[in-house]
């Protein structure tokens, strides 16, 4: 594997009020990566800020944070995209040994599993209901996943293809199903997560992380795709 920065990747950035962390997270985007902010109503400068700062900015009016990020997806034309937090809990710098791993063929999708640094960088509601979700998802899927964490990695035209319907809090959940229905490969490594800046919009308080994971519930009920999406493919062929 090539130790150098992969290029024609778009990182998809949701956005609500997130100006106090903006310049952390566009300042560790890895050279030659496109950063698209997803702006979900921001009332703070979030999407001026933005573009001052050499980002892309995606305007999606809808609120939540599946709208958010299936607009980033859409807008997106590199071949691979990532996905990550925007309120510097995560450092997209890290996003570059998963897409060697996409573009490799080694992975079809690719996710970061959150390992706290810092003090509340994961309050006990948001851990008891990640774990919650994480339980269910082993029995629907069968894999063995520890996160449905935000830092993630996959080829565009593939992620398309899953037809992801979710615009809510389910939306990552359902990435992960429908990949699994499809027979990707999905893998999972360790990350640091610090202490976000700002108030949490969906697991500040355990209202806002059970609702979430009630969201989430009603994706896991789905049905299978019939047929389901086809696995992505690697340059040059079929993944091994």
């Amino acid at each position: 594997m090539t130790s150098s920065t992969p290029e024609d990747v778009d990182v998809v950035l949701p956005c609500l009020n997130e100006a106090g962390a903006l310049p952390w997270v566009l300042a560790r985007i890895p050279p030659g990566w496109r950063a698209l902010v997803v702006d979900n109503g921001s009332t703070d400068g979030s999407a001026d800020l933005a573009r001052a700062l050499g980002a892309t900015v995606v305007r999606e009016p809808r609120r939540g944070f599946g709208a958010a990020c299936h607009a980033g997806l859409t807008a997106a034309t590199a071949e691979i995209v990532c996905f990550c937090d925007c309120d510097a809990s995560l450092n997209p710098a890290l996003l570059v040994p998963f897409v060697h791993e996409v573009r490799d063929g080694q992975a079809d999708l690719v996710l970061g599993r959150r390992r706290p640094r810092g003090r509340g960088a994961w309050p006990a509601h948001a851990r008891a209901g990640n774990l919650a979700l994480a339980l269910m998802l082993r029995r629907r899927t069968g894999l063995r996943l520890h996160d449905l964490g935000p830092l993630r990695a996959a080829r565009r035209e593939a992620l398309l293809a899953l037809d992801l319907t979710d615009r809510r809090s389910g939306y990552p959940l359902q990435m992960v199903v429908r990949a699994a229905d499809a027979g990707w490969r999905v893998t999972e490594h360790d990350v640091p997560y610090r202490p976000r800046t700002g108030a949490s919009k969906v697991t500040g308080t355990w209202r806002g992380t059970w609702q979430a994971v009630r969201d989430m519930s009603r994706v896991l009920a789905e049905e299978p795709a019939t047929p389901p999406a086809a696995a992505p493919q690697a340059q040059g062929g079929p993944c091994p």
